[in-house]
C-alpha cells in the first residue's frame, strides 16, 4: 500500500510516493507558468497547474516502477495541497479570466497578488466579528478581498464565475468531480468558522458580496468536508488518465500548502523516539514566503496572528497562523540586489552548486563555525518586508529597510549582506514567536520544513535569533509527506491526521540556541531590528499625501 502526496506551490507542481511508513520512493517537479503585471497582479492559469500535476505525477510513478514495478497499482490514496490562489471557474467548470487585459486562461489569482489591498482596507474598516479569527485584520493576500475586488472592477467576470475556488479544492474537484471543500482552505483563507455553524450571512451582505450568501453559498462552497475525508467516488476516469493511475483511488479533502508542511513536522516523534506533543511546537514552512502554524486546546486572539481556526489543520486543535509575507522572495530579492552577486553566481555555477551554498560555506569559513557566522553582519542591518508585514503587524504596506550599507562590491561583503538577510528574516520569526507567547501561548520548538530549512547555517541563526530549539524534520519533502498523509487518512490505513503524524513524522536533529556573546549580539541586533521597523513606519506616514 502507496500514497502520493501532490504540492502546488508557486512555482512548481511535486508529487512524492510514499510507503506506508511515511519513507518517500520517488518524487518529480515540473514547472508552473506565472504571469506579473502592473497593480501588483500575479496570475495563473489553473489548466496550466493541473497540467504540470499530471506531468510531476507521471514523473514520479515512472521514477519509483524503477525500484518498485507495477507501483501504480499500489496506490491507495492521493493528497494535495497547493497555495491559498483563488481560482475562477465559469459555469461548466472552463477557465474565466481575472486579467483586466483579457489574457486567455488566466484565471487564477496568486495569494501573493495585492490587488486587492483596498477592499482589504475597507472590510478592515468595519466592525465585524469574523476579522476577530484573522488576527483582526483580513489580508488582500486571502480570498474574499480577492472576489470582492472582481466584484467592483471586472463585474462581468464576478457574474458569469460559477465557482470561485481555493486552489486546493480546485484540485480535488479536477481529481474527483466532488466541489465539496475543505475545512482548511475556508477556514483559513474564506472567513468561515466551523465553531459558529460555518459562513457569516451578515458579513457578506455587509462587505457587498451579499449575493454569495443569497445563493446559498453554492459558488464559494455550499458543503465542507473535514481534513483527509474522502471525496466523491475517489479519482475519476479522466483524472486517473492524466496522472497515470488507475480510477477509484481515495482522494482526501485537501491542505493549503504551509498547512501540510505543519501535518508533516507535527506531532510525531524526536531524533531518540520520543513521542512530542504538538502543542509544544511550532511549524515553520520556509518558502516563497513563510508560514508558521502552532496549535493549543483552545482558541487564543493573537493580534496580527491569523486565526484562531477550529480544526484546520489538526483534528480537535485551534489554529494560529503566522508567517512572513516574503521569505525566500525577499532573499532572492535582496540578495541580487548586491553588486557581488552576479560574479558569485557565476562562479557558484562553474563549482556545480546554488549561489547560497557557496555563500553558506564562506560565511562559515570566514566565521569559523555556523553560530559565530552572523557575527559578520555587525555593521549591516536589514528589515526584509519587501511584500508588506504578514504577522504579527498585518501591515501589507511595511517595506524592506537596509542601515549600514557601503561601497562594498567584493564577495566578502556579499557574505555579509547575505548573513544580514538572514538574521533580519530570522528576527521578523521571532516578533511572531513573541506575540504568541505574550498572548499565552508558550511554544518551545520551531520545525523548519521547506527549501530554505535545508541550509544549516539558518537553522543556527533562526535558533539564536528567535530563542527557540529548531528541529529539522527527518522527511526528505514534509510538506510532501503531510500532502500523502491526507491520502493515508483518506483511504482509511490510519483514522486521523494525529495517528497519521505519529506513525510517520520524525525530527533528525535539534538545535538550541547559543548563548554568550553570540547571544548577546543576537540581542542588540534585534533592537536595530525593532527600530529600522518603527522609522518604516514613521517615514511612510511622514509621506502620506494629504
Amino acid at each position: 500500500m502507496r500514497f502520493i502526496g501532490i504540492d502546488v506551490g508557486t512555482g512548481s507542481a511535486r508529487a512524492g510516493i510514499f510507503d506506508a511508513d511515511g519513507r518517500m520512493l520517488a518524487s518529480a517537479k515540473h514547472p508552473i507558468r506565472i504571469w506579473r503585471a502592473p497593480g501588483e497582479r500575479v496570475e495563473q492559469s489553473s489548466d496550466d497547474i493541473w497540467n504540470a500535476v499530471a506531468a510531476a505525477t507521471r514523473a514520479a510513478l515512472a521514477d519509483a516502477a524503477r525500484v518498485a514495478p507495477g507501483v501504480a497499482e499500489t496506490i491507495a490514496g492521493i493528497g494535495f495541497d497547493a497555495t491559498c490562489s483563488l481560482v475562477v471557474l465559469d459555469a461548466a467548470g472552463a477557465p474565466l479570466s481575472v486579467d483586466p487585459e483579457g489574457g486567455a486562461g488566466r484565471n487564477v489569482m496568486v495569494w501573493m497578488d495585492h490587488r486587492a489591498t483596498g477592499q482589504a482596507a475597507r472590510i478592515n474598516a468595519g466592525e465585524h466579528e469574523v476579522l476577530r479569527y484573522v488576527g483582526g485584520a483580513i489580508s488582500p493576500e486571502m480570498e474574499i478581498p480577492k472576489i470582492l475586488w472582481l466584484k467592483e472592477e471586472m463585474p462581468e467576470t464576478f457574474a458569469a464565475a460559477g465557482a470561485f475556488m481555493d486552489l486546493a479544492d480546485f484540485l480535488t474537484w479536477r481529481a474527483t468531480g466532488s466541489a465539496v471543500r475543505s475545512a482548511c482552505t475556508v477556514t483559513c483563507k474564506w472567513t468561515y468558522l466551523p465553531h459558529a455553524g460555518g459562513w457569516d450571512a451578515a458579513f457578506l451582505g455587509a462587505i457587498g458580496l451579499g449575493a454569495l450568501a443569497e445563493e446559498g453559498f453554492a459558488r464559494i462552497g455550499a458543503e465542507v468536508a473535514e481534513i483527509g475525508a474522502p471525496l466523491g467516488q475517489g479519482l475519476s476516469a479522466a483524472a486517473a488518465q492524466d496522472l497515470g493511475l488507475p480510477p477509484g483511488i481515495s482522494v482526501g479533502a485537501a491542505l493549503i500548502d504551509a498547512h501540510a508542511g505543519g501535518v508533516g513536522t507535527l506531532g510525531g516523534r524526536g531524533p531518540e523516539g520520543t513521542a512530542l506533543d504538538p502543542r509544544d511546537q511550532i511549524a515553520a514552512i520556509l518558502g516563497t514566503s513563510s508560514c508558521t502554524m502552532t496549535v493549543g486546546d483552545a482558541p487564543v486572539f493573537v493580534p496580527g496572528v491569523w486565526g484562531p481556526y477550529h480544526g484546520a489543520m489538526l483534528p480537535g486543535l485551534w489554529l494560529n497562523e503566522g508567517g512572513q509575507s516574503a521569505f525566500g522572495a525577499a532573499l532572492d530579492q535582496l540578495v541580487a540586489m548586491h553588486p557581488a552577486a552576479a560574479a558569485a553566481a557565476a562562479r557558484a555555477e562553474a563549482e556545480g552548486r546554488s549561489l547560497y551554498a557557496l555563500l553558506e560555506a564562506e560565511a562559515v569559513r570566514l566565521a569559523g563555525d555556523a553560530g559565530r557566522a552572523a557575527l559578520l553582519a555587525r555593521s549591516v542591518h536589514v528589515v526584509p518586508e519587501v511584500l508588506g508585514n504578514r504577522a504579527p503587524e498585518a501591515d501589507p504596506a511595511a517595506r524592506a529597510v537596509i542601515a549600514g550599507l557601503g561601497t562594498g562590491a567584493d564577495e566578502e561583503s556579499l557574505v555579509a549582506w547575505f548573513v544580514a538577510v538572514l538574521c533580519g528574516l530570522g528576527y521578523g520569526l521571532g516578533l511572531i514567536v513573541e506575540a504568541q507567547r505574550a498572548a499565552g501561548m508558550g511554544p518551545k520548538m520551531l520545525v523548519v520544513s521547506g527549501g530554505a530549512a535545508r541550509s544549516a547555517l539558518l537553522r543556527r541563526i533562526l535558533a539564536d535569533a528567535t530563542g527557540c530549539e529548531v528541529a529539522l524534520p527527518a522527511a526528505e519533502e514534509p510538506v510532501l509527506l503531510g500532502a500523502a498523509m491526507l491520502g493515508m487518512v483518506a483511504s482509511g490505513r490510519c483514522a486521523s491526521l494525529s495517528e497519521a503524524a505519529a506513525g510517520v513524522a520524525r525530527l533528525s536533529e535539534v538545535l538550541v540556541p547559543s548563548g554568550g556573546e553570540v547571544a548577546a549580539f543576537h540581542a542588540r541586533k534585534r533592537a536595530v531590528f525593532a527600530r529600522l521597523k518603527a522609522a518604516d513606519r514613521e517615514v511612510r506616514a511622514l509621506m502620506v499625501e494629504g
